[in-house]
Protein backbone atom coordinates (compact mmCIF):
# COMPACT_ATOMS: atom_id res chain seq x y z
CA UNK A 1 0.00 0.00 0.00
CA UNK A 2 1.65 3.77 -0.98
CA UNK A 3 2.44 5.72 1.69
CA UNK A 4 -0.27 9.22 2.10
CA UNK A 5 0.71 11.95 1.03
CA UNK A 6 0.60 14.82 3.52
CA UNK A 7 -3.55 15.75 4.50
CA UNK A 8 -4.43 12.13 2.84
CA UNK A 9 -6.55 9.79 5.44
CA UNK A 10 -6.14 9.84 8.84
CA UNK A 11 -4.01 7.70 10.59
CA UNK A 12 -4.54 5.90 13.35
CA UNK A 13 -2.13 6.23 16.57
CA UNK A 14 -0.63 3.00 18.07
CA UNK A 15 -2.43 1.80 20.94
CA UNK A 16 0.67 0.34 22.38
CA UNK A 17 2.48 4.07 23.03
CA UNK A 18 3.81 4.53 26.20
CA UNK A 19 3.20 7.95 25.82
CA UNK A 20 0.62 10.00 24.22
CA UNK A 21 -0.19 13.62 24.87
CA UNK A 22 -3.45 16.10 23.29
CA UNK A 23 -2.78 19.32 23.87
CA UNK A 24 -3.72 23.46 22.34
CA UNK A 25 -0.57 25.08 21.42
CA UNK A 26 -0.05 28.30 18.92
CA UNK A 27 2.48 27.77 16.16
CA UNK A 28 5.31 30.26 16.09
CA UNK A 29 8.27 30.95 13.75
CA UNK A 30 12.46 30.41 14.89
CA UNK A 31 13.06 33.87 14.31
CA UNK A 32 16.41 32.45 13.01
CA UNK A 33 14.45 31.00 10.19
CA UNK A 34 11.54 32.73 9.54
CA UNK A 35 11.07 31.21 6.16
CA UNK A 36 11.74 27.14 7.12
CA UNK A 37 10.94 26.50 10.64
CA UNK A 38 7.70 26.61 12.67
CA UNK A 39 6.56 25.14 15.99
CA UNK A 40 4.45 24.22 18.72
CA UNK A 41 6.02 24.06 21.96
CA UNK A 42 4.72 20.89 24.19
CA UNK A 43 2.98 21.70 27.76
CA UNK A 44 5.31 21.43 30.55
CA UNK A 45 4.50 18.37 32.01
CA UNK A 46 4.65 16.29 29.06
CA UNK A 47 8.04 17.62 28.21
CA UNK A 48 8.80 16.61 32.05
CA UNK A 49 7.78 13.18 31.46
CA UNK A 50 9.32 12.97 28.11
CA UNK A 51 12.52 13.97 29.54
CA UNK A 52 12.24 11.70 32.55
CA UNK A 53 11.64 8.29 30.39
CA UNK A 54 13.83 9.77 27.04
CA UNK A 55 16.50 11.15 29.17
CA UNK A 56 18.26 14.44 27.44
CA UNK A 57 21.32 13.85 25.12
CA UNK A 58 20.42 10.65 23.96
CA UNK A 59 20.11 11.88 20.18
CA UNK A 60 21.09 14.42 17.96
CA UNK A 61 20.16 17.85 20.00
CA UNK A 62 18.64 15.74 22.91
CA UNK A 63 15.92 14.99 20.42
CA UNK A 64 13.34 12.30 21.18
CA UNK A 65 11.19 10.38 17.94
CA UNK A 66 8.16 11.11 18.11
CA UNK A 67 4.72 10.17 16.33
CA UNK A 68 2.39 13.41 15.47
CA UNK A 69 -0.75 14.64 14.61
CA UNK A 70 -2.33 17.62 13.22
CA UNK A 71 -6.08 17.60 11.34
CA UNK A 72 -5.99 14.54 9.30
CA UNK A 73 -2.40 15.21 8.83
CA UNK A 74 0.33 12.31 10.64
CA UNK A 75 4.06 12.48 10.58
CA UNK A 76 6.63 10.78 12.04
CA UNK A 77 9.92 13.48 13.38
CA UNK A 78 11.49 14.74 16.60
CA UNK A 79 10.35 16.82 19.30
CA UNK A 80 13.72 19.04 20.61
CA UNK A 81 14.26 20.25 24.24
CA UNK A 82 14.91 24.32 24.40
CA UNK A 83 17.15 23.46 26.75
CA UNK A 84 18.12 20.77 29.57
CA UNK A 85 15.07 21.56 31.51
CA UNK A 86 12.85 23.52 29.19
CA UNK A 87 9.82 22.11 27.42
CA UNK A 88 10.28 20.61 24.19
CA UNK A 89 9.46 21.96 20.95
CA UNK A 90 7.70 20.11 17.96
CA UNK A 91 8.62 21.14 14.21
CA UNK A 92 5.44 21.75 12.21
CA UNK A 93 6.23 21.39 8.39
CA UNK A 94 4.90 23.37 5.49
CA UNK A 95 2.60 21.02 4.45
CA UNK A 96 0.89 19.94 7.86
CA UNK A 97 0.31 23.94 8.02
CA UNK A 98 -1.35 24.09 4.54
CA UNK A 99 -3.16 21.01 4.91
CA UNK A 100 -4.44 22.32 7.80
CA UNK A 101 -4.82 25.93 7.10
CA UNK A 102 -3.04 26.76 10.07
CA UNK A 103 -0.52 29.72 9.96
CA UNK A 104 1.97 31.20 12.00
CA UNK A 105 0.38 32.60 15.10
CA UNK A 106 -2.87 30.05 14.89
CA UNK A 107 -3.88 27.17 17.79
CA UNK A 108 -3.32 23.79 16.75
CA UNK A 109 -4.90 20.39 18.35
CA UNK A 110 -1.77 18.06 18.04
CA UNK A 111 -1.69 14.94 19.26
CA UNK A 112 2.12 13.45 20.02
CA UNK A 113 2.96 9.93 20.43
CA UNK A 114 6.77 9.14 21.99
CA UNK A 115 8.22 6.35 19.82
CA UNK A 116 11.19 6.32 22.22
Amino acid sequence: MPRPRYGEGVAEFPSDASLSYEFRAPLWVWEVRRDLWTFVTLPEDASDEIRARAGFGGRGFGSVPVRARIGTVTWRTSVFPQSADGPYDLPVKRAVREANGLSPGDTATVQVDVLA
